[in-house]
């Protein structure tokens, strides 16, 4: 009798010989540069197709063939007539309606209370001195210009947000059609949304608005779907129970439920619409952002610390504020009079009236002339000439360093390595963490940006972000272990990055353009500090989140602290690691589009000349190219390893 002895290989070990091979040519490839024919170092242009054409011609077609001009001028009207409201009432811009300014000491007042309202007197100290400080360092009128314009652009991107995202909870297909769109809108740079707006709107203030409602919805709409999807299907049986009607389930039973989940996104959403407004003055948008991008073109560091500290504390009272509202609970107060019942409305009335008599006295109190600010920039121009006098030594050193021997080789090393063993290689890794289908997917997100004729661009962006990551990692994660050694300070550097994570990007240039100057370096130190934050909160967060009991039974066993950290919480807490790494690299890109300012040659210096030539096309193309590079990340780190 003949037996057959049939062996079994294991999927997962079939994909990785697939993946050796795969990087084992890529690095022969690497191996035999000089020997390859140019078509393997770089596509050759009969291959590069000519996407911005493309696009340009269906942004032609929409705009003449179809009407979609009329469209966006209607809206972009509509949205005028809001800016002109909003900028009357705020900083009396000279337009009917003529109905304002209302005075600087009504706005601080106004914003004092409503602090009070939702978190008591810290908050209201934070917020009234905010608008103090804005005042009387005569930057009302900037200041108020950013604001009105997220005054109007934050209700439409919650409003249109919520409608997107109760459509998607509603239809499957819906909510197959947006996903995509969210994901590679998310991951989309801020100019790419800058350049369609300005050939269908124009320039100034209503072409900011809306961008930053276009830029600002996307997690609205997750967050709808998110808390629409978290309503317990007890509350909608009780709904149903007492007899509502389909609308009133939604009006008074699901977005009710939801509350929490939807004012996180009202926050999310205030939070985009200040960094979009701040980079918005790229596009003629009049404000903080704007001139805070003149006086960092002329160096004036003292000015620029002046903006950059009005934009943080906007930016951390706005966030500090909405926050506030997610977790504040309604309250039923007690009592039959009108003032036990009102009482904190009672107030605002009474000091507003105090504010307009205040007000009608005294010009001062209704917007401070520049004559009459107070300035710190030329004690600021003092220290910072002190400690660039202190520290100069070093950083031309350090900075010389780097140029000449770290990012300059590495720059040139990167772009050096062949396009085929980049794909490659790529397919490789895609292949060990995810089979055939990941593999593809890989391959999907960069040979588009091989055909587009901007590989050389994309991999300078590659080893900026790359490099600085790193950099970020060795930085981050020690900061990380420290933050997680107590309660107590894991609790002080979480709130540390939750305060630095509400800065817009721009606020990063000043400090290191006064250290390093305009260069490479500076574009690097930028992007480790946005890039170490996200590392050090979710090392933070991945180590607090190891059960106690599994530390207690390794304690038992005999594990000493390191053998606690690298072989039981290490491991368990490598999923939460791995979105920080994600959260490290999106953040990263983003920087080093913006950082594009300081005349980086990456492809943001070439997404700000599609913009000031208003080139739709090529924009685009160049934003679709940094959201594949993201996307590509966000694919590698979240794919489960060793599956074929």
């Amino acid at each position: 009798m003949t037996v057959n002895i049939v062996s079994h290989r294991s999927p997962a070990l079939d994909g990785r010989r697939v993946s050796q091979v795969l990087l084992f040519a890529a690095l022969v490839l690497v191996a035999f540069r000089p020997f390859l024919p140019d078509a393997m170092i770089r596509f050759p242009e009969t291959l590069i197709l000519p996407f911005a054409d493309w696009i340009n011609a269906a942004f032609s077609f929409a705009r003449d063939e179809l009407g979609l001009m009329t469209i966006t001028r209607a809206f972009s009207d509509a949205v005028a007539f809001c800016l002109d409201v909003t900028g009357n009432l705020l900083y009396g811009k000279s337009r009917w309606p003529n109905i304002g300014p209302i005075p600087w000491i009504v706005v601080a007042s106004t914003a004092a209370v409503l602090g009070y309202a939702l978190s008591g007197w810290g908050l209201a100290a934070l917020a009234g001195g905010t608008f103090t400080w804005i005042a009387v360092m005569g930057q009302w009128k900037w200041a108020m210009e950013t604001l009105s314009v997220i005054v109007v652009a934050a209700p439409l991107s919650v409003l249109l947000g919520m409608a997107l995202g109760i459509l998607a909870w509603r239809y499957r297909m819906a909510e197959r059609i947006l996903n995509p769109i969210l994901n590679i809108a998310q991951s989309l740079p801020h100019f790419a949304y800058m350049i369609p707006v300005v050939v269908f709107i124009g320039v100034g203030p209503k072409a900011g608005a809306i961008v930053t409602v276009i830029f600002s919805v996307p997690p609205m709409i997750r967050l709808t779907l998110l808390g629409l999807r978290s309503v317990s299907p007890e509350i909608i049986e009780s709904g149903k129970m007492s007899g509502a009607s389909r609308l009133q389930l939604m009006t008074r039973v699901r977005l009710p439920a939801a509350r929490t989940q939807l004012l996180i996104g009202v926050n999310q959403v205030i939070m985009q619409s200040l960094a979009m407004v701040v980079l918005a003055s790229f596009i003629g948008m009049p404000g903080l952002g704007q001139k805070l991008l003149q006086l960092l073109q002329a160096l004036k560091i003292g000015l620029s610390i002046e903006i950059g500290i009005t934009i943080v504390l906007l930016a951390v009272l706005l966030d500090r504020m909405s926050k506030a509202w997610a977790v504040k609970q309604p309250e039923h107060v007690e009592g039959t009079s009108w003032y036990a019942r009102h009482r904190i409305l009672a107030i605002w009335l009474a000091l507003t009236g105090l504010g307009f008599v205040v007000a009608w006295f005294s010009p001062y109190f209704i917007q401070v002339e520049r004559n009459q600010a107070l300035s710190l920039a030329a004690p600021l121009d003092a220290i910072v000439g002190w400690l660039i006098d202190l520290v100069d030594p070093a950083a031309d050193a350090l900075r010389a360093f780097l140029i000449g021997w770290v990012l300059i080789p590495l720059r040139s090393a990167f772009l050096w390595l062949p396009t085929s063993a980049v794909l490659l290689a790529l397919a490789g890794i895609g292949w060990w963490h995810g089979g055939w289908r990941s593999a593809l997917v890989c391959l999907a997100f960069v040979l588009p940006i091989a055909l587009s004729g901007w590989w050389d661009r994309a991999m300078i962006t590659v080893y900026t972000v790359v490099f600085s990551v790193l950099l970020a990692f060795l930085i981050g994660v020690p900061l990380g272990l420290i933050g997680a050694a107590n309660e107590a300070r894991a609790r002080r550097f979480l709130l540390a990055c939750d305060t630095v994570q509400t800065f817009p990007s721009f606020i990063y240039l000043i400090p290191v353009i006064m250290l390093f100057g305009v260069n490479d370096v500076a574009v690097v130190a930028a992007v480790i500090v946005v890039a170490s934050v996200p590392i050090v909160r979710y090392t933070i967060e991945g180590l607090r989140g190891v059960p106690p009991e599994i530390v207690e039974a390794a304690q038992m066993s005999g594990a000493s602290p390191a053998q606690l950290l690298l072989h039981v919480k290490a491991p368990l807490a490598v999923p939460v690691l791995r979105v920080g790494a994600n959260q490290s690299v999106m953040f990263a890109l983003f920087m080093v589009i913006i950082a594009a300012f300081i005349g980086t040659q990456d492809l943001g210096q070439e997404m700000q000349r599609a913009l000031s030539s208003t080139d739709v096309g090529k924009g685009l193309v160049l934003g679709l190219a940094v959201a594949f590079i993201g996307l590509l990340a966000d694919h590698l780190l979240k794919s489960p390893g060793g599956r074929s």
